[in-house]
């Protein structure tokens, strides 16, 4: 039987916070919405995600923290995260394809696939609850540090991020390597 693991990431392109992959093993049932996290709504985005979790054959997080993406850049937290999150599954996928170029080694056959998040089910339901699992964390973040309003934009460089740091300055969650953190930083 052919058990195919999808793999993705979310966060990658913040300046703030962790970059969080997911692996997921689709069961039998279907999943109606599945899609790039990106093309789908907050509010749908949560409801397909609980979705994915309670139909899936399994599924499984791997999370890197600000601290750590500064220490190993972050293709290789990415990577990282992913290789968290395959290792998490408590079943043992036949192959493992992830979203994008970057690919590791595992115990079965592992394919990088440039937008595989928009044409293979299983990396679709893995960007979602990649996304949802974030976005939770960076909700999160926001009740502790309400000034920078992480729960607005979850991390990414937005003018409204870029001035609160500008104002307050920066707290550990953010990533110091990254400009325009580095710059305030100096």
């Amino acid at each position: 039987m052919n058990l195919i693991a999808g793999v993705d990431e979310a966060g990658r392109g913040c300046i703030a916070g962790p970059v969080v992959a997911a692996a997921v093993i689709l069961g039998k049932e279907k999943i109606l919405g599945l899609d790039d996290s990106k093309k789908i709504s907050d509010h749908k985005r949560i409801k397909i995600s609980e979705e994915i979790k309670v139909k899936s054959k399994c599924f499984s997080f791997g999370v890197v923290s600000s601290k750590i993406i500064d220490k190993i850049n972050i293709k290789q937290a990415s990577i990282l995260a992913m290789k968290r999150a395959v290792s998490g599954l408590k079943v043992l996928p036949t192959e493992i394809i992830v979203d994008g170029i970057d690919s590791f080694e595992a115990d079965c056959p592992v394919k990088a696939l440039v937008k595989a998040d928009n044409l293979i089910l299983e990396v679709m339901a893995a960007s979602i609850i990649a996304k949802v699992y974030r976005d939770k964390l960076m909700s999160d973040l926001d009740e502790q540090h309400p000034e920078f309003i992480f729960s607005s934009h979850k991390g990414y460089p937005t003018k409204k991020h870029i001035d609160a740091i500008n104002t307050y300055g920066i707290i550990n969650e953010h990533r110091k390597t990254f400009r325009p953190v580095k710059k305030i930083n100096e």
